[in-house]
């Protein structure tokens, strides 16, 4: 099992969002999980022009290749997310203050780079997430 020590030294000051400065990771495996779309099993997006559903639907995903290979929230390490709008991040927050405190109930969120993309693989498609889990 990974020891995962999530943390927020004073020197960089606290966190912007539902997130951390630093993991510090001991483990002797990593899963590199691609970036996660709103995507069901079949291919279709769920949540076309609501952006709340496609975190829903992205998460989800995410929960199901994490679980694919014995893992869960408790394993990740990092989150890199992309974002088409701007205008989405106070909503990409707003989920994450909703949902987060579910999956991380210990309130040690893995760090998070949030980047703004022109598009993503197909123009339906508002958000991404990828995540670096320790095993």
């Amino acid at each position: 099992m990974a020891e995962i020590s999530i943390l927020n030294p004073q020197s960089l000051g606290k966190p912007l969002g539902q997130y951390s400065q630093i993991t510090r990771v001991k483990a002797s495996e990593f899963l590199f999980i691609a970036g996660q779309l709103s995507a069901d099993r079949e291919g279709n997006v769920i949540g076309r022009d609501d952006f709340d559903a496609q975190c829903v639907q992205v998460f989800a995903n995410l929960e199901a290749a994490l679980a694919s290979q014995g893992a869960g929230w408790k394993n990740i390490v990092q989150f890199t997310t992309y974002l088409v709008h701007s205008q989405d991040i106070p909503k990409f927050m707003t989920y994450r203050l909703r949902e987060f405190p579910k999956f991380f109930p210990d309130g040690a969120y893995p760090p998070n780079t949030l980047l703004m993309v022109d598009r993503l693989v197909q123009e339906p498609f508002l958000v991404e997430v990828q995540v670096i889990a320790a095993l």
